[in-house]
């Protein structure tokens, strides 16, 4: 399979094409950035029955689509008319909100983590991940993204370490889907030492984390800022979610596209926020959206913009549109996201010692 560079003009061979060019106004989006979201939807529609939903802002766009489909097929199966209200922040923010008191039925977020909180704070049932792809609705996976025509010629995370490369990417401190990039570095160090020593090296993959770091032109306390930073100019390369620049490519921008060999597979999850959908009286058709969310509709709509299906067959047949890096890991490579929180992101982690120098 081809991996490297995908530029904006010949990456998409297929019906996705298409698709993606009619996003022309979609926004800048990022994932699990820790701002809320402007515009948020604050009215309170009418139905027969009304869902809540708090979502990461990324998922806006493709909702803005998926909703309508949805509220058509439920009129059609139960006669009922069904209302969304919407907010659209940040994941950790969202979360935050629900545990707060945002009295949301139904949460879509960016980090299994975020998703977490809500089952600590008993919102969430612990069988939420009780599914074929263990509650996760959206992927994508960390890619580079390049001035168009990719002058410096960069091929994977090491490029990122020559000199003169100036990279983007945010803080994981403040952005909790940042995290997924820092998580893709250090994986891809980690799969290097094991490609030269036959196991995992965590000395050698933090080096590999802190010679990129030494590279860094910005790290702004967002994706999104992250994103508008270079789309203004800073940085050669973008360390960044595949769906990101392709949302970017569909409004016109020229980018370049650099799915690296080895890189983390970024999965997103969908819940009904159970105690509240119980106390509203609306737990069947909470149910049945997060279940439509599943369905060929939703994930073709996921598609379009820029998401990797989690439907196995339709995966399949969008393998063209979205080539499988040759070594896709998970989080579970790097111990699960206890195990990293535990090692990369707590106060002696591996990422506060890059921060610092040691």
């Amino acid at each position: 399979m081809k991996t490297g560079n995908r530029s904006s003009t010949s990456r998409r061979k297929s019906g996705l094409t298409a698709l993606l060019l009619m996003t022309i106004m979609l926004p800048i989006v990022g994932c699990g950035d820790n701002e809320p979201e402007a515009g948020s939807n604050q009215t309170a529609p009418k139905g027969d029955v009304t869902l809540v939903i708090g979502a990461y802002s990324v998922a806006k766009d493709a909702l803005q689509e998926i909703l309508p489909e949805f509220k058509a097929e439920w009129k059609a199966s139960t006669g009922q008319d069904i209302a969304f209200q919407e907010s659209y922040e940040a994941s950790g923010t969202q979360a935050r909100s629900i545990v707060g008191g945002f009295d949301a039925d139904i949460t879509l977020l960016a980090l299994e983590g975020d998703m977490d909180k809500l089952v600590k704070a008993e919102l969430v049932d612990p069988e939420w991940s009780n599914t074929e792809t263990k509650g996760m609705v959206t992927r994508s996976i960390v890619v580079l993204g390049t001035r168009a025509g990719n002058p410096l010629g960069i091929k994977d995370f090491d490029d990122l370490t020559k000199p003169g490369v100036k990279v983007l990417y945010p803080n994981p401190k403040t952005s909790g889907g940042a995290q997924w990039d820092i998580n893709a570095i250090y994986g891809a160090g980690l799969k290097k030492s094991e490609a030269a020593t036959g196991t995992k090296d965590p000395e050698a993959a933090k080096k590999f984390l802190k010679d990129v770091h030494s590279n860094i032109e910005s790290m702004d306390k967002s994706g999104r800022a992250s994103m508008a930073a270079f789309e203004y100019g800073v940085g050669d390369v973008i360390v960044t979610y595949e769906n990101e620049l392709l949302a970017r490519i569909a409004q016109g921008v020229r980018y370049d596209i650099v799915v690296p060999p080895s890189t983390i597979l970024i999965e997103n999850p969908a819940a009904v926020v159970s105690r509240n959908a119980d106390r509203h009286g609306v737990r069947e058709a909470a149910d049945a959206f997060v279940q439509y969310l599943y369905s060929d509709t939703a994930q073709k709509l996921f598609a379009k913009y820029g998401f990797r299906p989690v439907q196995e067959q339709l995966a399949d047949r969008m393998q063209e549109d979205f080539p499988q890096p040759p070594q896709l890991f998970t989080i579970d490579y790097l111990g699960g996201w206890d195990e990293v929180r535990d090692t990369l992101y707590s106060k002696r982690g591996v990422w506060y010692q890059v921060l610092a120098g040691r």
